[in-house]
């Protein structure tokens, strides 16, 4: 009990570093969090629009509602790699905030829909300018903490997207019931409007505040001690620029990339049931329980309210256990198994579906720990290629799901998506076969960085200082 309180107050051994993290974690996950909530408010508020009456609004039919996800999902999946290089470039400060701008106006614009081509034209440029926000983030915060402070920080971060999906049906519900029919707008585009309006003053507070990286920081918040503190805190890695072609022929030369990128693949698509909303469509389709507009945005808001609890916890416990985060891909695999073989054996009992889908939302930790998993083998490569490996995981899973969703999940398989159903089971088996073959590799690359010199030993590390923070640390703040 000692080791985990211990291990959740932090365990900083340098001077100064636990009032460094603080301010990290105030400045970084406040502003990160807030970024991410308005970004799956933005991006989920959609299917809380379809069941509150922009299906009849705009006379929607048959698979239009996935094809604009199915759209969104191309923009998102082009944006991927470009905005993590861009990082490396522009300071995030300035390139945060300013997609945050871009996607707010064009989430106000989707208010003034009037055909469903309308939105599927205005959701392809807002994906390629959110596309940042989830795989920047992950990049920023591998770029800040240590191996033990990672999986918590990370699945903090994952929460608050969850939260935006919960959240946004209560907020869908309230705007239906005191806005709707107001300037003779429906309560539907009422929710475009407030989310886009909502969001421009966290870009402010981002352009103002946010910290960069180590190496490039300005912050004022920070003293110059703290600045080398940060520095000293990260690996040295040899470090090359991300466009050239010696560097394509080293990212692809290694295990990191293939390897994550089909884990994100494999694992992203374990959570299909929660990110297509099944829930929502298997009530709006219900054969005999017909639902009001009240129950369909609040019902479905018990998945990601489990999803915030299992991520959360996930990626505490992995942490504590030293980062073993292969642990979640034995969980999700049992889970998705189970939950699929019961919404196949029981399809018309509503209860064990109900209580299915809620379950499923466990899986949602998987993005906290995998993600931090990647930064924690790469945390001694250079930053170029953790950036796009990164990247590259979520750009694979988001090609995959482009299609995915249509073929497994369409709207117009609801009530039941039996098909979706033997899909999730074969994706689950896949996932916990996959995981073993990675941490295999990952034990592999540990005995050579060992036998190399590149880090201690596990059993070193527990009994190793830091170096003291002084006159001789190197600083190099960029401009």
């Amino acid at each position: 009990m000692a080791s985990l309180i211990e291990y959740l107050r932090g365990d900083p051994r340098a001077p100064g570093e636990r009032k460094l993290i603080v301010k990290l974690d105030f400045f970084i996950l406040t502003f990160c969090c807030l970024m991410y909530f308005l970004n799956y408010l933005d991006r989920t508020n959609l299917n809380n629009a379809y069941v509150s009456g922009m299906k009849e609004e705009l006379a929607f039919h048959g698979n239009q509602l996935n094809q604009i996800n199915t759209v969104f999902t191309v923009g998102y999946t082009i944006g991927q790699v470009p905005c993590n290089i861009a990082l490396y470039y522009v300071k995030p400060r300035f390139f945060f905030p300013a997609c945050m701008v871009i996607w707010a106006g064009l989430t106000m614009a989707t208010a003034g829909a009037q055909r469903p081509r309308d939105i599927m034209a205005i959701r392809f440029f807002q994906a390629i300018f959110e596309a940042s926000t989830f795989v920047g983030t992950h990049y920023i915060l591998g770029s800040w903490y240590t191996e033990r402070e990672l999986g918590k920080r990370s699945g903090i971060f994952t929460a608050s997207g969850l939260a935006g999906t919960m959240i946004g049906g209560f907020i869908q519900t309230g705007i239906h019931s005191s806005m709707n029919g107001l300037r003779g707008l429906s309560g539907w585009r009422w929710l475009f409007i407030i989310d886009g309006i909502i969001t421009l003053p966290v870009a402010v507070y981002g352009f103002l505040l946010f910290p960069d990286t180590p190496q490039t920081t300005k912050a004022p918040y920070l003293t110059v001690d703290e600045k080398a503190l940060a520095i000293s805190r990260i690996p040295e890695v040899p470090e090359r620029t991300p466009i050239s072609w010696g560097f394509l022929k080293h990212c692809f030369s290694t295990w990191y990339w293939y390897f994550f990128v089909v884990l994100w693949i494999i694992a992203g698509e374990s959570e299909s049931f929660s990110s297509n909303a099944l829930l929502a469509l298997y009530m709006k389709a219900h054969p005999t329980n017909k639902y009001t507009v009240s129950q369909l945005n609040n019902y479905p808001t018990g998945v990601p309210a489990v999803g915030i609890v299992s991520t959360l916890f996930w990626a505490t416990l992995t942490d504590f256990w030293g980062g073993k985060r292969y642990l979640v891909g034995y969980w999700i695999g049992f889970t998705g198994v189970v939950t699929a073989a019961l919404l196949l054996a029981y399809p018309g009992n509503t209860s064990i579906n109900f209580g299915m889908y809620y379950w499923a939302g466990s899986v949602y930790a998987c993005q906290a720990t995998f993600f931090a998993w990647a930064n924690d083998v790469l945390r001694y490569e250079e930053d170029s290629l953790r950036a796009v490996v990164i990247a590259s995981m979520n750009m694979g899973s988001n090609a995959i799901n482009a299609w995915w969703s249509i073929v497994f999940y369409g709207a117009n398989f609801a009530p039941h998506f039996t098909r979706g159903m033997w899909a999730m089971i074969a994706t689950s088996i896949a996932l916990a076969i996959w995981t073993v073959l990675l941490v295999r590799m990952q034990k592999r690359t540990d005995r050579r960085r060992e036998q190399e010199g590149v880090y201690p030993s596990r059993e070193e590390k527990e009994h190793t200082e830091p170096e003291d923070v002084g006159e001789n640390t190197r600083i190099d703040l960029k401009a």
